[in-house]
């Protein structure tokens, strides 16, 4: 496994990260998903992403996991859904860490991001002091944004955002360019989400109404402009390339991979 620096944090994460997102689903079950989170850790992943909005996932990575805090990293991300208080308010991100830091059954989160919110809403003082709250009481060692596009591009000029997460795969690069070397510049780790764009290949067919859709569709466009890539399936599966071509920018930290 190969390991590298979350920007200036301190952290050293494993380039392969676990996204928690699937194992937030009642359709796969409680032992498969402590299965599943114990073996990532015994193979050497010491990164795991999760979510308010992910269903059980917080609670069974606490349930499974707590008596191993040891052995990871820990990014949670929120801002919303807190009962009886208005979204994206100082209460909904502090209450919201509190709540779950209790699901997740540990004194401290060692990431906490804002969960894809516009611009508009980070840049309120009262957010801003909602991040510099969790960290003064340790309750976050570290905090950031989980965004695309100019929202990215105006959570990488505040001081609050050390870390961010950001969507980079074959078929969305959009961020590899100027962002990713002002994230380096700044001493901002990147954490990679859908890495493997879905697994857009699995289908021989545009998939209507799934995730996979419009990465399947740019893929066949990219095709249609450089015909060599069809060739790849013989020489490599698609799985390892596509994560190789992210493990290439050197600038991102680690890239999150969900399993269902």
């Amino acid at each position: 496994m190969e390991y590298r620096k979350l920007g200036t944090t301190g952290i050293q994460v494993s380039f392969l990260g676990f996204g928690a997102g699937h194992i937030g689903s009642p359709v796969m079950s409680e032992d498969a998903a402590g299965t599943l989170l114990n073996r990532a850790l015994d193979r050497g992943v010491n990164f795991i992403d999760t979510a308010r909005g992910y269903g059980l996932s917080e609670e069974r990575i606490g349930r499974h996991l707590s008596w191993r805090r040891k052995d990871f990293f820990l990014s949670t991300k929120g801002g919303y859904g807190v009962e009886g208080v208005q979204d994206w308010t100082y209460a909904a991100v502090v209450t919201g860490a509190e709540q779950a830091l209790q699901r997740l059954q540990t004194d401290h989160m060692d990431v906490y991001l804002l969960h894809s919110c516009p611009k508009d809403v980070f840049i309120r003082e009262d957010i801003r002091q909602a991040l510099h709250d969790l960290k003064k009481r340790g309750l976050a060692l570290h905090t950031g944004y989980s965004g695309e596009n100019d929202d990215l591009d105006a959570a990488l000029g505040l001081p609050e955002i050390e870390v961010i997460e950001t969507s980079i795969n074959l078929t969305d690069q959009g961020n590899l360019k100027q962002r990713l070397v002002r994230a380096a510049h700044k001493g901002v780790g990147v954490i990679a989400k859908r890495p493997l764009a879905n697994a857009f290949w699995r289908f021989s067919e545009a998939p209507v109404g799934n995730y996979a859709h419009d990465y399947w569709v740019r893929w066949a466009q990219m095709m249609a402009l450089v015909p060599a890539l069809a060739d790849l399936k013989s020489s490599i599966s698609m799985d390892e390339f596509a994560f190789f071509f992210v493990l290439a920018s050197s600038e991102i930290s680690t890239a999150i991979v969900g399993t269902g």
